[in-house]
């Protein structure tokens, strides 16, 4: 089966190109030895069956990072390129042509972008481009569709430079200035508000509060799709699996395959989260609690993708997140964190470097806020005062940053500079959007929801053999003798692996003052992430890093922990 391969630059659209030459079979893969995703589809194009895979973006095949030498990899799999170029940088995108005709495979030439070049005042002459390139030079509007047909329909028009001549660097250059003064014409426009909002959202004394409406935006569409799936859709649909459940509870009848299958039966009912069995807790998390955050953060990923806010964002927080050990991209983590733990550990690998995507996990599960925490937060220390509350947000802000100073000391690795092109704003396509989405919940399903059932089912078998009943009783005097709070609280931190709202509920019949209750939410927030997060760490970060950053929380919730501990007492 022929292979064609879609090289281009980052954030050209070269994406949307793909998705609009394959069908709905599509499917993502990691690089082997990587966290790098390329995605690979199947298509019908001339009445052949071909295979085409979206190389990662690469400004260049002299790799600067592992995403690049990941594109120069699969690059060595195409029996046809097709070379997708943004139209109105048409001078930085040639230098990866002529890279790409050096390798003397055949290829057909995308100016993608047409419509926004003509708006920029930028005229290109495609029969010129033609001659120069000695290549098929097509101009496509990817997001609509437009010259896509065009595309597919000369594709047997690609053709392999035969007397392509290996030019250096500073030749190279010299021939793009050349093929540009020849074919392009710039005309100067007027900015329009499309510009001008451009330059805003990336100053950083606009585009910080615009960046911050954006975060609480999309944080408040996953919270709203999530909660909607949840109440609306799998709440229901679990309602109707419940007879089943009891039903099978009822032909078990008492003993251990009863406890690990159906779990605990609390006031005669099923109480999917508590009953800590593999038919119940096992099935419920990843699909009633999980999966419905999953779609909502997949959803505002793609929208802010495909609008182009993505990369403004980055580049205005690289300042700060280069201090922590990582990049402007680690924001991407830290606020799909605030809605759900699971995504924002599935966005990590966004990230290039081992260093940077341990540290962000870290950071993520020690110190980033879930819906379930901050709902924690406010519903139990809301009564007490809203100055307890501002203490524990304060708290938890200050533990990432002093934590990744930390981290980015004593973790050993690179923690290279971010380069980013600044696309041009665009209207997403829905059709794009709801597409790309589907293709990553697919990817969920398949790959992260096995993790997440395997974690709840290992916790499940603790419980069965009395093993965590056993740490509570081991770590009770730890409990009362440095953080002051009763042991009891043990059996909350341990449920809380599960789910931090319903931890808190354990902690409220301990009839604990103002003071144990901070402290104990402040543990409870920072010392371990629910078990669905922690499935998506192993696989994310691997066994051995996942011990390692769970030892980091835990070590780290017990001295903030105590150090609040006896900063309340002096504050009386």
């Amino acid at each position: 089966m022929k292979r064609i391969v879609l090289m281009g630059n980052p954030n050209i659209g070269k994406s949307v190109v793909f998705s609009r030459l394959t069908g709905t079979e599509v499917i993502t893969s990691n690089y082997p030895g990587t966290t790098v995703d390329f995605s690979r589809g199947k298509a019908r194009l001339l009445g052949e069956q071909v295979e085409l895979i979206d190389a990662p973006g690469t400004y260049s095949l002299q790799p600067t990072n592992r995403a690049e030498e990941v594109a120069v990899e699969v690059l060595r799999w195409a029996d046809l390129i097709i070379n997708v170029v943004d139209a109105t940088n048409l001078e930085r995108n040639l230098f990866l042509t002529l890279e790409l005709l050096e390798s003397k495979k055949p290829m057909i030439l995308v100016l993608n972008m047409w419509d926004e070049a003509e708006r920029s005042g930028i005229e290109i002459d495609v029969k010129g481009l033609e001659t120069c390139l000695h290549l098929p030079v097509v101009t496509t509007i990817a997001l609509t569709g437009e010259g896509i047909k065009d595309l597919v329909s000369r594709l047997n028009e690609a053709l392999s430079p035969l007397d392509t001549r290996i030019l250096s660097e500073e030749e190279k250059w010299i021939e793009i200035g050349r093929i540009t003064r020849e074919v392009q014409k710039v005309t100067h426009k007027h900015p329009g508000i499309w510009n001008r909002l451009s330059e805003a959202t990336i100053k950083p004394v606009t585009g910080t509060p615009i960046a911050m409406i954006v975060i609480f935006a999309t944080f408040w569409m996953v919270r709203l799709i999530g909660e909607g799936l949840i109440a609306y859709l799998f709440e229901p649909i679990f309602e109707l699996y419940r007879p089943l459940v009891m039903n099978v509870s009822a032909k078990l009848g008492h003993g251990m395959l009863h406890d690990l299958l159906i779990g605990r039966i609390i006031d005669g009912e099923i109480d999917y989260v508590q009953s800590m069995g593999v038919l119940t807790t096992g099935i419920y998390v990843p699909l009633g609690m999980v999966l419905p955050y999953i779609v909502g953060f997949y959803l505002a990923l793609s929208l802010l993708e495909d609008s182009g806010y993505l990369p403004r964002l980055a580049t205005l927080s690289d300042n700060l997140f280069h201090r922590l050990g990582m990049h402007g991209h680690a924001i991407v983590p830290l606020f799909l964190g605030l809605g759900c733990n699971v995504p924002g550990a599935l966005s990590t690998r966004t990230l290039e470097t081992r260093k940077q995507r341990f540290i962000s996990a870290t950071l993520l599960g020690l110190a980033v806020p879930c819906t379930a925490k901050s709902a924690m937060i406010f519903g139990v220390l809301g009564s007490y005062g809203q100055s307890y509350v501002f203490l524990v947000f304060a708290t938890l802000a200050l533990v990432y940053v002093a934590a990744g100073l930390v981290l980015n000391r004593v973790v050993k690795g690179e923690s290279p500079e971010i380069f980013l092109e600044i696309p041009p704003y665009r209207r997403p396509s829905m059709r794009m959007i709801l597409k790309k989405t589907w293709m990553r919940i697919r990817w969920f399903l398949s790959e992260a929801i096995p993790f997440l059932f395997l974690g709840v089912v290992m916790v499940n078998v603790l419980y069965t053999v009395g093993l965590i009943e056993w740490m509570g009783n081991f770590f009770a005097p730890l409990m009362e003798g440095w953080l002051a709070i009763p042991g009891e609280a043990v059996g909350a931190l341990l449920v809380g692996f599960f789910r931090k709202d319903l931890a808190v509920g354990m902690l409220l019949p301990l009839g604990l003052n103002a003071q144990q209750m901070v402290v104990a939410t402040t543990v409870l927030s920072l010392y371990f992430p629910c078990v669905a997060t922690f499935a998506v760490l192993v696989k994310e970060l691997g066994i051995r890093d996942t011990i390692k950053s769970a030892a980091v929380m835990v070590t780290t919730a017990f001295l903030v922990g105590g150090a609040m501990r006896w900063a309340l007492i002096g504050w009386g």
